[in-house]
């Protein structure tokens, strides 16, 4: 069975959050900062993807709209 790239790709995201998360809780004070980075990271990927799914949605919805009213 093959698996797809994608599928793969989309949990890069959630685990760079766990990644952060936890070398946050275990590691001492002076070296909690370099996990704050890649948490941001994780973050911003997920909300630009969402960001991005919500206007293609629209976009096909305003597409929809207008062939129907062409007719």
């Amino acid at each position: 069975m093959k698996i797809n790239k994608r599928f793969i790709l989309s949990f890069v995201a959630p685990f760079m959050i766990f990644i952060s998360a936890i070398g946050l809780i275990l590691r001492d004070k002076t070296r909690k900062i370099f996990y704050l980075p890649i948490g941001l990271v994780g973050i911003s990927i997920i909300l630009e993807k969402d960001i991005r799914r919500r206007l293609n949605r629209e976009n096909i919805l305003k597409k929809i709209k207008f062939y129907k009213k062409g007719k």
